[in-house]
């Protein structure tokens, strides 16, 4: 009896892992890693099937059973963007809230969210992307507002406190367009720790 097929509790087996799905999830999985690199380091021009697959280590017919058209493998990456920006979000410190202003910038200003705004002005020339993209950001745009009120521990009843989170999430946004082209941190910072003063005051009892 192999390791992986040991005798449970209840005296059943457990059935073995299957490796070829093992590998289909991890060459997705590479996929999606490439795919994100590729649109924060090219953009859309630059981000083509063939390119992503080279990166990933794949075939490029690999890549197209996984995701059958360029939209279907982008589409797929911005979501994972998407999911790794939400698991970000929930672990950003709650003890401090002005680490959490910094830390919150700081994931609009890394290379997921570049990613992400590529994938953005794509879709405003692209008719298949835009529509995709447009559900999926507003999605994501609601989730990251619902965890950074968590994160803040803002209370959203309060007047204007929900107005003030909404206000830091678009600042965010603007200084990680900012980025794209040059990498002016010094001013950033002195920026940010401006908006957590301001930020931990108008949400402070």
């Amino acid at each position: 009896m192999t390791a992986q097929n040991q005798p449970k509790p209840d005296g059943t087996t457990k059935p073995d892992r299957n490796p070829k799905q093992d590998r289909s999830r991890a060459t997705r999985q590479r996929l999606l890693e490439a795919a994100v690199a590729c649109l924060a380091e090219h953009g859309w021009a630059g981000s083509t099937v063939s390119v992503v697959a080279e990166r990933a280590g794949v075939s490029r017919g690999a890549a197209q059973h996984h995701f059958p058209t360029r939209e279907d493998l982008f589409t797929a990456a911005v979501e994972y963007v998407a999911e790794e920006r939400s698991q970000a979000l929930r672990a950003l410190p709650t003890d401090d809230r002005e680490q959490a202003v910094a830390a919150l910038v700081g994931l609009y200003t890394g290379p997921l969210f570049r990613a992400a705004l590529h994938l953005w002005v794509a879709a405003t020339d692209e008719e298949q992307l835009r529509e995709r993209v447009t559900e999926l950001e507003a999605r994501v745009g609601r989730e990251s507002h619902r965890i950074a009120v968590e994160v803040l521990g803002a209370d959203e009843s309060r007047p204007g406190v929900r107005e003030t989170v909404q206000g830091l999430l678009d600042m965010a946004r603007g200084l990680g367009l900012a980025t794209l082209l040059t990498d002016d941190r010094a001013r950033r910072e002195r920026v940010v720790s401006q908006w957590a003063r301001l930020v931990n005051e108008a949400l402070s009892d």
